[in-house]
């Protein structure tokens, strides 16, 4: 009965301390650049609110090739503050490409997806 309790009370303080992705807001998780020149980056900035009572902390955000770079806030966001996600896509190759960033949160099990689409034409 006592490893029964102490198992208990263990799950309930890690469902306590778990948030959940309810408490980010993206202002928008995908953005559409058009057409772009070959050679020429594009960055858009994605900017979440934390709709929580606690800090919220980015862990890390990954893109899922090396042709798309994430920058992301550092320092913890306050509730009712905002942070941001940019993604930075570099245009080397002509063609329609989408591209997904996976930004992970401290104490949220799921992570949030940001897709950024376009094309990349030759530059005249």
């Amino acid at each position: 009965m006592k490893n029964f309790l102490l198992a208990f009370a263990v799950l309930f303080s890690v469902n306590v301390i778990a948030q959940n992705v309810a408490d980010v807001k993206f202002d928008k998780s995908k953005h559409n650049f058009g057409k772009i020149k070959k050679g020429v980056p594009v960055s858009v900035v994605f900017t979440f609110t934390n709709a929580s009572a606690k800090p919220l902390i980015v862990e890390t955000a990954t893109a899922e090739c090396g042709c798309t770079t994430p920058e992301y806030s550092k320092p913890p966001v306050p509730k009712a503050k905002t942070g941001t996600v940019k993604a930075t896509f570099n245009a080397a190759n002509v063609g329609q490409f989408t591209k997904r960033v996976t930004v992970k949160f401290a104490n949220i099990t799921q992570p949030i997806i940001l897709t950024i689409e376009g094309e990349v034409v030759e530059s005249k």
